[in-house]
């Protein structure tokens, strides 16, 4: 019998603020081609959890195992133990507020990562972000500047530049939560095309039908915990304890 290694292996994970235990003990496994998604109130964990995978946040304790490697809170590798900077070139992140470069073009911004992280040749560099551009339909957008572009403009170009890198894994911080309602759709377009090619995926949403509609599995956390977890059909449609129903009651009405 054949078994496929996770992409992501999260073992006893904790992270710690001061006195506040935010993270405590979280066990998972990321597949291949899967498209998980991070759901909960405020507080509960999420936003820590998947900034600790591309370890922005180091952990308190636990192992993070990207592709079998345990990834060390130090910027090389030590041993057989991966960096962070290897991490973070298979393991992408687009955060809710785009932190693209507002003094670079659209092209410089997905440019850069390629050409300064991995010494692609420009011309190389420049024919895969106009593919990417063009896959995000901003493919006119390519010498514009940030200041020159909506909220969802902005996000696209976010989310091809984590591409540009060509990462294993994306994952995506409440990529909508801070777009003006009517420019929500034109990014979760593209984040479901991404799923429908089978690019693995994190994440973190508040948009439950979207969830539902892409995620192949959704986890719901509470007070740092995984307190739930299966198939959109289970979790968002047949929620099982009291606590899950009365969370998805405020995006039911």
């Amino acid at each position: 019998m054949t078994t496929t290694q996770p992409a992501i292996a999260v073992r006893g994970l904790t992270k710690v603020f001061g006195k506040l235990e935010v993270l405590k003990g979280i066990d998972l496994d990321l597949m291949p081609g899967e498209v998980l998604g991070l759901i909960g109130p405020s507080g509960s964990g999420k936003s820590t959890l998947i900034r600790c995978l591309n370890m922005m946040e180091t952990p308190s304790s636990g192992q993070i195992l990207v592709s079998g490697r345990e990834v060390a809170p130090r910027f090389r590798a030590l041993g057989n133990k991966i960096g962070m900077g290897e991490l973070r070139r298979n393991v992408g992140m687009v955060f809710q507020h785009f932190n693209l470069f507002p003094h670079l073009s659209v092209l410089d911004n997905i440019t850069e990562g390629p050409r300064v992280v991995l010494k692609r040749p420009r011309a190389e560099a420049e024919a895969l972000a106009m593919d990417l551009l063009e896959q995000v339909g901003l493919a006119d957008k390519a010498q514009a500047y940030p200041a020159h572009l909506s909220g969802g403009q902005k996000q696209r170009v976010a989310i091809a530049r984590a591409l540009a890198m060509q990462p294993q894994v994306l994952l995506l911080d409440e990529v909508t939560s801070a777009l003006d309602p009517e420019l929500v759709g034109e990014v979760l377009s593209v984040i479901r095309r991404l799923a429908d090619k089978g690019m693995t995926m994190v994440l973190v949403t508040h948009e439950m039908g979207f969830a539902a509609d892409v995620a192949s599995r959704v986890i719901f956390m509470e007070q740092g915990r995984i307190a739930e977890e299966g198939s959109p059909e289970d979790i968002l449609r047949n929620p099982r304890s009291e606590r899950l129903r009365s969370f998805l009651s405020r995006f039911h009405g």
